[in-house]
């Protein structure tokens, strides 16, 4: 299929700027997701990808040839929208032919292709149905073999999965990850849902108010965060994030004091000193109940949802937190609580947000 290089993006709309200097190489057959909140640049990043919006400065490459002036349709990309974007009065094979017949392609070639999508996207027995007949589901699936026809060299996906439901978008997900599969192709994919960028990438591109806060593999951005926000961004629920009352650097491992606790992390101090203000980042997941000491918490609400007790409340000077716990954990609302920190899978963070990296 294809690599996929940016290089020196940058992005104004008149005096507003949106992306600043966007460096990034994806590669061949790569499943690349671009997540962050509304409003950080994702979707105008693909934009300028696939050639419907320009750059103000900076060059987009595929395959090494420099496409930065280039229209979309000379791109060999395929894009995929939040809206389906079908025809209604067409049918499901007709809607998956469009590109073809546009392109003049001969009848035998055209419908090869389409029949060959079909079967990919299981939707061989729905070709005589229109859209208003299909579940949500499966109208995305039909824009989606309406890009598979045209043989891109990269797809590029728009949130495809913000329309559906949750149950459907479970499914998609996995539509979606055994396409990449079967395509072995090229993929950019946009979301805001950090669930759906955990399961089905390669790597992620965390974007930030018009920046790249750390590229990545899922695990890599999991387990080895580089800022704060990173590290608040992936995972579910969000990381804990409490304030250190002391902090203190000695042959290379923090001490930071929490409540009458303290955890010990060995890190790279660099610039880190006694006394620097620093946050220590604890996953809910990494959180037990103990009999012996620990954090005092206070429950407030506890959510059941099966496998796991979720349970939010407050710590330390009322900063709110939250606990995973097993299911069997007998706790209600009201109660309190006291949880041990396992000090090797925290994270310290210094007052610019960004990690102190471990040893």
């Amino acid at each position: 299929m294809a690599t996929v290089k940016l290089e020196n993006i940058s992005k104004s709309f008149g005096e507003t700027e949106v992306l600043f200097d966007i460096n990034l190489e994806i590669n061949d057959k790569e499943f690349v997701v671009f997540v962050g909140p509304s409003g950080c640049g994702k979707t105008t990043l693909l934009r300028i990808i696939s050639g419907l919006e320009e750059a103000t400065v900076g060059s987009v490459l595929i395959d090494g040839n420099d496409v930065s002036n280039a229209p979309p349709v000379e791109r060999g990309i395929s894009m995929v929208f939040q809206s389906y974007a079908l025809y209604p009065h067409l049918s499901v094979f007709e809607n998956i032919a469009f590109p073809l017949r546009v392109a003049k392609v001969n009848e035998k070639e055209l419908e090869e292709k389409v029949f060959k999508a079909a079967d990919i996207l299981q939707l061989r027995d729905r070709l005589d149905f229109k859209p208003g007949q299909l579940s949500g589901g499966q109208r995305q699936r039909v824009a989606i073999g309406r890009s598979i026809v045209r043989d891109p060299k990269v797809f590029l996906f728009d949130e495809p999965l913000s329309n559906l439901d949750a149950a459907l978008r479970g499914d998609m997900r996995v539509e979606l990850a055994k396409l990449h599969q079967n395509l072995n192709s090229t993929m950019i994919y946009v979301t805001h849902d950090q669930i759906e960028a955990m399961t089905m990438a390669d790597k992620i591109v965390v974007l930030h108010d018009g920046v790249i806060e750390q590229v990545g593999s899922p695990m890599e951005l999991y387990h080895n965060p580089k800022t704060k926000f990173v590290a608040g961004f992936i995972g579910h629920p969000n990381m804990n994030f409490l304030q250190a009352s002391d902090t203190k650097i000695n042959k290379g491992k923090l001490t930071a004091t929490l409540g009458d606790s303290s955890v010990n992390m060995p890190i790279e101090a660099g610039d880190t000193k006694d006394g620097d203000s620093i946050e220590i980042g604890i996953r809910p997941e990494d959180t037990v109940v103990s009999n012996k000491g620990g954090v005092p918490m206070n429950v407030d609400v506890v959510e059941h949802v099966g496998a796991t007790v979720i349970l939010y409340g407050s710590v330390l000077d009322n900063s709110n937190f939250c606990a995973v716990l097993p299911s069997d954990s007998v706790i209600k609302p009201g109660d309190e609580i006291h949880l041990t920190i396992d000090s090797n899978k925290c994270h310290a963070f210094n007052s610019a947000g960004q990690a102190l990296k471990r040893i």
